[in-house]
Parts: structure tokens; sequence; C-alpha cells
């Protein structure tokens, strides 16, 4: 499918979504949203596909947020559209069975914080800078920063970034947690294909398994996780991965995984 907002690569089986809307500095209006959503599903279906990397077009922005000059002339009952159409694509991305790593190579605002937080795994160049500035427009954020930013940095924190609306250089996003790791801007993508790569050596499907697991897990009690767990351990012998995996390690040999 031909996209104009966004570009879709695909090379060792990893599928890198670019945000390409440079002159906005990638701003997320409702087209790029639904060719996102579009991506995404494409992604989901193709078999070659192991690993998903989500990044910025240019080297200066991630996404800076949502689109303002789209935003602005919306009424109330548009607006709820607009914030329920992000957070269905955003959701679409965090539940897709295959690992999505965010490179993170600029402005990260917004919704564009919004993005990398419903990525898996949130990787940064060191001139990275996050924020979610939404209250000093007169808005809360729309696309789930209010309930994703919470789970990964804490209530105080997330309370702290919102409210204030200021925005934190990568290094102190690091240091609450909001990305795993920091990277110097020329070794960013190399960095997210290299995890991907990690990511895929292993059982694609005790991978999908993990993954659903976790974030399952962090919306109910801790007992009710542990079943889910249980369960999910019990699905992976009906894989051939469990066999082919434990055989190769007990054979001393690589696995061959079945996709």
């Amino acid at each position: 499918m031909a996209f104009e907002n966004i570009l879709v690569e695909k090379s060792e089986g990893i599928a890198t979504i670019f945000i390409n809307r440079p002159k906005a500095m990638n701003a997320l209006n409702a087209e790029t949203l639904f060719e996102l959503g579009d991506a995404i599903k494409e992604i989901a279906a193709d078999d070659e596909v192991g690993a998903v990397i989500v990044t910025g077009s240019g080297d200066k922005s991630f996404v800076a947020g949502a689109d303002i000059t789209f935003m602005y002339p919306l009424d109330g009952m548009k607006a709820r559209y607009f914030s329920g159409v992000g957070q269905s694509v955003f959701r679409q991305l965090e539940k897709l069975e295959k690992p999505v790593i965010a490179a993170i190579n600029g402005f990260a605002l917004g919704g564009g914080c919004e993005l990398a937080m419903a990525c898996d795994i949130r990787l940064a160049s060191t001139t990275a800078l996050f924020g979610q500035p939404e209250v000093g427009l007169g808005i809360p954020p729309g696309f789930g920063g209010t309930q994703r930013l919470s789970r990964i940095v804490g209530e105080g924190r997330a309370l702290e970034l919102i409210l204030t609306a200021n925005n934190i250089k990568a290094d102190e996003a690091y240091r609450i947690g909001l990305v795993n790791h920091l990277y110097a801007p020329e070794e960013l993508m190399a960095a997210a294909r290299k995890m991907a790569k990690k990511i895929m050596s292993n059982a694609p499907t005790a991978v999908a398994i993990s993954k659903s697991a976790i974030y399952r897990g962090l919306q109910v009690d801790i007992d009710t996780a542990m079943a889910i767990e249980a369960d999910n351990f019990g699905l992976t012998y009906l894989s051939a991965n469990q066999k082919e995996g434990m055989g190769a390690y007990m054979e001393k040999r690589k696995p061959t995984w079945v996709k």
C-alpha cells in the first residue's frame, strides 16, 4: 500500500515505519494516524516481518506532537473522535504480536511521546527531547499519555511532567526510565536494528506470548497475573518451537524456529 505521510521499509525481517512529515516536524494529523493503522495491519499479517522499528524522518524530530493546525478548529465531538483515533492506532501498535522498538531521533513531544510509549522498547538519541506539553495549550494528553506515562515512570513523575508541561532531555528521560538506552544520533538506527535482530533470534511464539503476558498482567491483581503467566507458559508447549528450542539446547546447536 502506498502512503503519503509515512514510509515503510522492510529488510532482513525488520519493518521500519518512518513518520514522514518533515516540514511539519512529523506532527500527527488524522491522515497520518489512519495510514499508521493501515501499516500496522499489513505488518501484522506479514509472516516475513519479525520485528518493527518506529522512527521519524529526518534528524530533528521523532514526532513533535499532534498537528495543532489540524486540531485548533475542532469542536468537542470531533476532538473526542480524534483522540479515539489516536488511542485506537496506538493500541494496535501495543497489541501487535511482534516486538516494536521506538528509535527516538529528536523531538518526542505530546503525541510523539505517546507514540513512543505505545512501543515496547524505547531507544533514544542523546539529542532527543521528551514532554507532554498539552496543558499549556489548554488540553490534556489525548493519545494515552495520562495512562501510559504513569505506568512507565510512576504516578508522581507522570503528574509532574503532565501538569508542569515541562520538557526533559534524553538523559533525564533515561534516568526516570522513560527510555531504555541512549545512543549517539549516528548510532541510533544501527542499535535499534541490532536489538530487533537479537529479539528475532528467539522463538517468535515465546516472544509474542511473553509480550502479551506482560501487558495483560499490568492490568490485573498479582494472583490473576500469575494465572495468566501459567496459562501462557502452558500454551507455548502447543508450539513446535518449544520442542525445537529445548531440543537445540540439549543437542548444542542453534534452533530453527517455526514462524
